[in-house]
Order: C-alpha cells, then sequence, then structure tokens
C-alpha cells in the first residue's frame, strides 16, 4: 500500500473515502495511526489465542481488551508512545496466557491490519470495519461499565468471537449476521452501563442548567465518565472553585447522586466537541479529558489541559489510575479563573439548557403522553441527535428542530443535542418540546421510552409516529447505529453523510432490510416524516 497511513472509522475521512496522507483530518499522525493497528492486530491475536486456550475470560484480560479498542476511538489519543505502551500490555498477557495454558495451544500471531485495508472483495472489508468500528464504541461503554463495578462475561466472550471472525471469517452471510449479532450486544452494553450510572448516581431527573460561568477559579470537565466527574467534585469540595461540564458530560447535572450532593457542580461551558479550540482560546481554567474527544491543542490553553483514563495527548499532564486531581486544582487556582460572572452562550444564543430526561423521568408520564397523542395535543415525535462535528452541512439538524410544528415533541442525545438544545420551542401538553435524554450511550434510554410508548400504544416502535434523524462522527456512534438496526427499527435517517466504510453493496443490503437512508433537505425529510404517519 502506498499510503502513509489507511484510516476510514469517522465521519470526516477525507474526500467520503480514507485518510491515507501524513495525518488524519482529526489531526491523528500517521505514526499514531500505524500504533493503532499494531495495537488492534495484537488484539486480535489476543482474542484469538483466549478463544483456543477455551477457558473464561478473566477481568484483567476482559479489561484490556476493551481499554485497547476504546484506544482507538477517534479523538482519544494521539500519542502514539502509549498506544505502543497499550500494545506491550496486549504482548505481555497474551505470552502469559499461552504459558498458563494446559494443553498448550498453537501459537497465534498477531493480525496484520493491512490485510484488511487492502482486501480486495470490498463487501467483506465493509463488514468487518462495521463490526470493528462498532467493537470500538462497545468497549467504550464497557469499560465505563467497568470502572464502576459491572462486567458481563458474555460480553466479554463476544469481543473476542467478533475479533477473531474479523480475521477469520470469510463467509458474507455470516459477516451480516455478526453485524446483527454486534448491534445485539451493543445494546446489551448500553444496558449494562445504564444500569451501572444509575446504580451509583440515581436515576437522572430534569434540571435547567446554566451556561454562565460564575467568577472565580473553575475546572472544565469533559468527556463522559461519571466515575471522574464524581472524583473531581469530592477532591474539589470546599475549595472554593466550582466545576463545569463540556460537551458529553453535561447530562452529569440530571444525576441527583452528583448535582444534589455537589452544589459547586454549576453549569455547563461552552458546545459541543468540535468548537473547544475556539472556547477554550484563553481559558482561565483548566480543563480535564476523561474520554473523547480531545482536539490538537492550541498554544493558548495547552498548559491548562489534563487528560485521565485512557485519554492521552503528547506533553499533556496525565492524571493516573489513583485519581489524583491535585495538578489540576492547583492549576485552577493558580488561574483565578473569569473576574465577572461570563455567558458562554449556546450555538442559537442561548443562556440555558435543560437535560435529566432519561427513559426513567420520561416514562413515568407515559400515560399522560398517551393521552396527549390521542387527544391530537402531541402529533408526532422525533429523535434528533448523535454525535456532532465539524461539517457545515451539519446545520441541518438545527434547520430540521426549527422546522418541527409545535404539536411534536424532540427528543435528542449526546453532542449533536447542541446543534438545537437551545433553541426556545416551548413546550406541548405540559412536557417542554426538548427532551434532552442524555449522553450517546443513553441511546439505551430513548429507545427504552420507544419501547414503553409502544407497549402504551399497544403497537411496534415501527409503527410509533416516531422519526429518528441521526448525526454520526465516531464509533460509539456506529455502535448506537448498529443497536437500533439489530432491534428492528426501520426508517432511520443517517447523515451528514455515509460511512466512508459502508460500500455499496452493504449500503443496498441496509436499506432494502432496515430502509436506511441518508438525510436530504430538512424541508423533504421533516413533510416525508410527516406524511408518513
Amino acid at each position: 500500500m502506498d499510503e502513509m497511513m489507511f484510516c476510514y472509522q469517522c465521519e470526516q475521512a477525507a474526500n467520503c473515502t480514507a485518510c491515507t496522507g501524513k495525518a488524519g483530518v482529526c489531526g491523528k499522525s500517521a505514526e499514531t495511526a500505524d500504533a493503532q493497528d499494531k495495537l488492534t492486530g495484537a488484539l486480535i491475536g489476543f482474542a484469538t489465542l483466549l478463544l483456543d486456550i477455551g477457558r473464561p475470560i478473566r477481568p484483567p484480560q476482559a479489561l484490556l481488551l476493551t481499554e485497547g479498542l476504546f484506544t482507538t476511538i477517534t479523538n482519544v489519543d494521539f500519542d502514539p508512545q502509549t498506544v505502543a505502551q497499550l500494545t506491550d500490555k496486549v504482548w505481555k498477557a497474551k505470552q502469559e496466557a499461552f504459558a498458563s495454558a494446559s494443553p498448550a495451544p498453537a501459537p497465534v500471531s498477531d493480525y496484520d491490519m493491512q490485510k484488511l485495508w487492502q482486501e480486495p472483495d470490498p463487501d467483506r472489508k465493509s463488514l468487518c470495519s462495521f463490526v470493528l468500528f462498532g467493537l470500538r464504541g462497545m468497549a467504550a461503554y464497557s469499560y465505563h461499565a467497568r470502572v464502576l463495578g459491572y462486567t458481563d462475561g458474555e460480553i466479554d466472550l463476544f469481543f473476542c468471537t467478533a475479533l477473531r471472525a474479523i480475521a477469520q471469517e470469510r463467509d458474507k452471510d455470516k459477516l451480516f449476521q455478526l453485524v446483527e449479532d454486534t448491534g445485539r450486544m451493543a445494546y446489551r452494553v448500553m444496558a449494562e452501563l445504564d444500569k451501572a450510572n444509575t446504580g451509583a448516581f440515581g436515576d437522572p431527573e430534569p434540571v435547567e442548567v446554566s451556561l454562565t460561568i460564575e467568577k472565580g477559579p473553575f475546572i472544565v470537565i469533559s468527556g463522559h465518565d461519571l466515575y471522574d466527574a464524581k472524583c473531581l467534585l469530592e477532591q474539589t469540595e470546599g475549595k472554593g472553585i466550582n466545576v463545569y461540564t463540556h460537551s458529553e458530560m453535561l447530562p452529569a447535572h440530571g444525576y441527583p447522586e452528583l448535582k444534589k450532593r455537589f452544589p459547586h457542580l454549576k453549569g455547563n461551558f461552552g458546545t459541543a466537541w468540535q468548537n473547544q479550540q475556539r472556547e477554550f482560546e484563553d481559558i482561565p481554567a483548566p480543563v480535564l479529558f476523561t474520554t473523547n474527544c480531545i482536539m490538537p491543542l492550541r498554544p493558548s490553553y495547552a498548559d491548562r489541559v489534563f487528560t485521565t483514563s485512557v485519554v492521552s495527548y503528547p506533553g499533556v499532564t496525565h492524571i493516573g489510575e489513583d485519581r489524583d486531581f491535585s495538578p489540576v486544582i492547583a492549576k485552577a487556582l493558580e488561574l483565578g479563573g473569569y473576574p465577572e460572572d461570563t455567558l458562554i452562550p449556546g450555538m442559537n444564543g442561548g443562556s440555558v439548557v435543560a437535560t435529566g430526561f432519561a427513559h426513567h423521568a420520561v416514562l413515568s408520564h407515559a400515560e399522560e403522553i398517551v393521552q396527549a397523542v390521542h387527544e391530537g395535543a402531541i402529533r408526532h415525535f422525533f429523535l434528533i441527535g448523535g454525535c456532532d462535528g465539524t461539517r457545515p452541512s451539519r446545520r441541518y439538524y438545527t434547520d430540521f428542530a426549527k422546522l418541527t410544528p409545535p404539536d411534536t415533541v424532540i427528543l435528542t442525545l449526546a453532542c449533536g443535542k447542541f446543534r438545537l438544545n437551545d433553541l426556545p420551542l416551548g413546550t406541548v401538553a405540559g412536557l417542554p418540546r426538548i427532551l434532552d435524554v442524555g449522553q450517546c450511550n443513553d441511546a439505551y434510554s430513548a429507545i427504552r421510552i420507544a419501547l414503553g410508548l409502544a407497549e402504551a400504544f399497544d403497537c411496534s416502535v415501527n409503527e410509533l409516529p416516531l422519526s429518528i434523524i441521526l448525526c454520526w462522527f465516531e464509533q460509539k456512534a456506529v455502535c448506537v447505529l448498529m443497536a437500533l438496526l439489530a432491534l428492528g427499527i426501520r426508517g432511520i435517517r443517517l447523515g451528514p453523510t455515509l460511512p466512508a466504510f459502508l460500500s455499496p453493496g452493504v449500503a443496498a443490503v441496509l436499506q432494502e432490510k432496515y430502509d436506511l437512508r441518508p438525510i436530504t433537505t430538512p424541508e423533504d425529510d421533516l413533510a416525508a416524516c410527516l406524511g408518513r404517519h
């Protein structure tokens, strides 16, 4: 292969094809891409050996598999050295597993990812890539649940069987089945993480969140890991430092064990991840990244960025497993924050947003919602959300939300919510018209809401007055899409572009079987959605 790298796992793949030069559009270097390929190949070899040995997957082995897959997600790790160190850990664990096996299995080599990237059959390449990227998204959710003490042996085993299939399976019918199986396991992982988060922090409750940063020292926490948020809040308690969420951490405000226990969890800073380079310009506070999405740093704030967990960036202070955030706290006190209260407005100029409308909160009003539909007060539901990104055509999602009639309800989630969550759309039938369900993994909540409403209406999800308008960016969104398809949900509109890793043949099957379609224009898609019901 002549390319310096090959990567087409995210929505911003160059020319909607692949990044093949010295660096990806995300900023990842070819060296890092190569290190991630080596790590992935090592994980496939490790998983294959574990299956050959035939023993249950041990917790440290499962953790290493999920950590390794998580590390390769877009905008998680930009440091080839830390990726290489993790690969060394995989090799060591593989050697230990081999040495302890009895009878001794046949040796298993690492898989060469160039075999996949150069696969001559475009549909096999597409299906294997689809599964791999879904596994990476699943691994992120499994990792978060594992941090909170929730594990699932069947999920651990599935990671191994699916990784082995990427290297060995050539039957495309079986690979299509593996795509569906990955979706079913993705739903199971999201359910596990929902159980973990609600078990640790309570069922989310609706709450308004200010976008104004109060004067004085503060810390911004970005990412998805609620355990990291809890640790930071505990360590900043009583120190005169406020904490503000950023991007996907916004739903933390809805969890009662965080919001009610820690009054210094004050509000939200900024909008979605892709705006961070502008919004963090000269920020007088540290920023802690707990998961993706970190972007290449600019000099005006590089000295105040910290990472933890799987996130890594060259030259940035990393907080280890002990979660000792003392350096972050010291930096907050040193920088001092804004001298006066400062509004960092939403993408539509708003000063307040709401969150906490997860399945428990929404379905507690299921009877009223059903009655409102029967009485004609609510005509239609939309799920508009997913991963945001840089492509200008993502304005579609804002425009679509603005066009929705006043007798409709919008469920939203993930960082795509920032395209619309500060729009003044008012209420309908006593409900806010925009209901923020939570993080990307809270697609589980949206599915639970849809299933609950379907049960209340005595119909299938596909028969509900519900339209799903998804935006995607990285591999967790791929995992969510696979879960929706595995549940048989049809008619999803996906954008702003279709994944580069979907071959024409695979895309055609998805369109035929699931009626998966690309977005067009807000006006035409809205008319089609309302006309369908």
